[in-house]
């Protein structure tokens, strides 16, 4: 598939996205069952971990040249977007297990669904050259 266009960058995207859950969700996992660590706390560790890790492989393989000419303005965008989605991570975690009683890494499956989206579209539209 092309890179430059839609269909090329979201098929690729979802490549990279499913390698970062796979950190988020095995890491979240981790600091929760194995280290105690409250699911919040460790959803935020996971989820900065898999962002690291998205923007590596989105850079090099998803989105072809940014809008900003900064490596370091590209990253400081990339990681506010991430750190709406992180908020957004956050916020649907804690509905999920909270206030509907759904299971945190059920929750976390939601989420991933949704901020994936907002995530994409994001980077695609504000921070990349379509």
């Amino acid at each position: 598939m092309n890179r430059g266009t839609l269909q090329g960058q979201l098929f690729r995207y979802g490549i990279v996205g499913g390698i970062a859950f796979v950190v988020d969700y095995g890491t979240l996992g981790l600091l929760t069952e194995v280290f105690q660590v409250h699911y919040l706390v460790s959803a935020g560790i996971a989820f900065l971990l898999g962002l690291a890790c998205n923007y590596v492989l989105s850079t090099r393989f998803v989105f072809g040249e940014s809008r900003l000419k900064s490596q370091w303005a590209e990253f400081g965008a990339f990681l506010i977007i991430g750190l709406a989605g992180l908020l957004l991570n956050e916020l649907i975690l804690y509905v999920c297990q909270d206030l509907v009683g759904i299971h945190y890494m059920l929750g976390k499956i939601i989420s991933t669904v949704i901020v994936f989206f907002w995530n994409f579209l994001a980077r695609r539209f504000l921070l990349f050259k379509s």
